[in-house]
């Protein structure tokens, strides 16, 4: 997981009609980016607050904390100074709010996977016309301090997976990541990682917060969703990420998030 922090792919072409800033002109600034398959922007900050909206297409934000999934009509919220690297894993259309360090929000310090309102969302479209020097005083101030009222933090972050820090499991993680159909069990893993396996288990819970097959399971279902908003069929995912059936891959699916697999998106 972390370790995408530290690679740096060719990044194709995209698009923007707004440029990033050197610092901000008002107390919000929007850009409009438009990014291909595959495009990633390697580890980075800034000294601002940033909310990463995405109209289309699939976002995955890793930082040192974790691994946040960003499907379509959802946003992430980035703190200042936090080092984050952004992939996308099919065209994706994105909405990019910079936000000065004086505003008030109600958000904490760390990132997060916002839901986007329909009313938030027809805000963010209509931020991304008005001037990037807007009057504050004016009604472009008023329709500014509207959407800052209605980003809101979630009571969960569902789809957030936290990164372990002790090598041993990071070592796990780290396979895991790239082969998450992999369904050793933490017996097996003792026999590579040096502890055992209620050493595992008890770093897996202190340093993420779950056990570890639930951690498992999590990391199977945001790979799940990037494959779902690529129209990867239902078949081919339960049997990309492990599962022995669809039915047993639908069932946690539907367990985690209240929905099939197909009606997600929709």
């Amino acid at each position: 997981m972390v370790h995408i922090l530290n690679t740096f792919d060719g990044r194709p072409e995209h698009h923007n009609k707004i440029p990033r800033p050197r610092e901000l002109p008002r107390a919000v600034y929007v850009r409009v980016s438009d990014m291909p398959a595959g495009y990633h922007v390697a580890a980075h900050s800034h000294d601002w607050n940033q909310l990463l909206y995405a109209i289309e297409g699939t976002m995955t934000v890793v930082t040192e904390a974790g691994m946040w999934v960003v499907p379509p009509q959802r946003a992430v919220w980035v703190p200042p100074h936090t080092q984050h690297a952004v992939t996308c894993t099919g065209f994706t259309r994105a909405r990019h709010l910079y936000i000065g360090r004086e505003v008030a929000t109600n958000l904490p310090d760390r990132c997060m996977v916002l839901e986007v309102s329909p009313l938030l969302r027809e805000l963010i479209r209509a931020a991304t016309e008005i001037p990037v020097e807007y009057d504050e005083d004016g009604e472009e101030g008023r329709l500014i301090r509207v959407l800052l009222d209605q980003i809101k933090a979630p009571d969960q972050d569902k789809l957030y997976l936290p990164a372990p820090k002790d090598t041993r499991l990071a070592r796990i993680c780290d396979h895991l990541q790239s082969d998450p159909a992999d369904n050793r069990t933490l017996e097996d893993w003792a026999k590579v990682c040096g502890a055992s396996s209620r050493t595992l288990a008890r770093l897996f819970q202190r340093e993420t917060g779950m056990p570890f097959r639930e951690w498992r399971q999590k990391l199977r279902l945001l790979h799940a969703l990037e494959k779902l908003a690529n129209d990867r069929p239902v078949t081919e995912i339960a049997l990309d990420l492990g599962y022995e059936t669809p039915s047993a891959f639908i069932a946690m699916f539907r367990k985690a998030t209240g929905r099939t697999p197909g009606s997600y998106f929709r």
